[in-house]
């Protein structure tokens, strides 16, 4: 839709109330949902081997400069994500993913902040790392307006192991979210949630940046 004239001259532009945007792991949940997540769909143990495994062979591969990510947690996740879930499903993948709905531990004072947006007329935008396969499910009913995570290739009826976007975490985060904004702005305020120092550079983009740490 083409923005409004202003009719005294140039285009016209529509100020939102505000918009807020929030991490998804160890910020409004507990702890890290990928591992949970490949836990639904292949076993827990399996899943925790795997990720042990993952990280020796990510840690060799990312000293030797051959790591599949542009830094050494990258390079674990690709492995992780690509020795766990090729080959699966995809309905498969979607059943394990309502599973996880029904396991996930909210972080109580961000969910509320979190309505406390919305109660405001604020847009609220969930941006994570986590994977684009399975957040759909773990938010329904929060009342999030846009979700910006780390896409899955899918192909056939089934996952490839290989993402399709970037990782959406760290300045690749900050990009996107600076991507969204220019799309869907321009906003009254902005605010942002995250953890450190993951977040920091999203949240240097926001007027009001909060570091959330869980105690645990």
């Amino acid at each position: 839709m083409d923005p409004p004239i202003n009719r005294t001259g140039g285009t016209r532009t529509m100020r939102h109330p505000g918009v807020a945007f929030f991490d998804f792991d160890g910020t409004l949940i507990e702890g890290d949902s990928l591992p949970a997540f490949v836990g639904e769909v292949i076993g827990r143990h399996r899943a925790h081997l795997a990720l042990a495994d993952a990280i020796r062979s990510g840690v060799h591969r990312h000293l030797r400069g051959r790591g599949r990510g542009i830094d050494l947690r990258g390079t674990i996740k690709a492995v992780f994500i690509r020795r766990t879930l090729q080959g699966v499903a995809l309905a498969d993948a979607l059943a394990a993913a309502e599973r996880l709905a029904r396991r996930v531990r909210w972080h109580a004072p961000m969910v509320e902040a979190m309505l406390e947006h919305r109660r405001a007329g604020r847009r609220v935008v969930v941006a994570t790392g986590a994977l684009d396969l399975y957040m759909p499910a773990l938010l329904r009913g929060k009342g999030v307006d846009d979700l910006l995570a780390t896409g899955l290739e899918v192909r056939d009826g089934h996952l490839t192991g290989r993402l399709c976007t970037g990782n959406c975490v760290r300045q690749d985060k900050a990009h996107r979210v600076r991507a969204w904004l220019a799309a869907n702005g321009p906003f009254g305020e902005s605010w942002g949630y995250g953890n450190h120092p993951c977040d920091l550079p999203m949240l240097a983009l926001l007027d009001r940046g909060t570091v959330v740490r869980i105690r645990r």
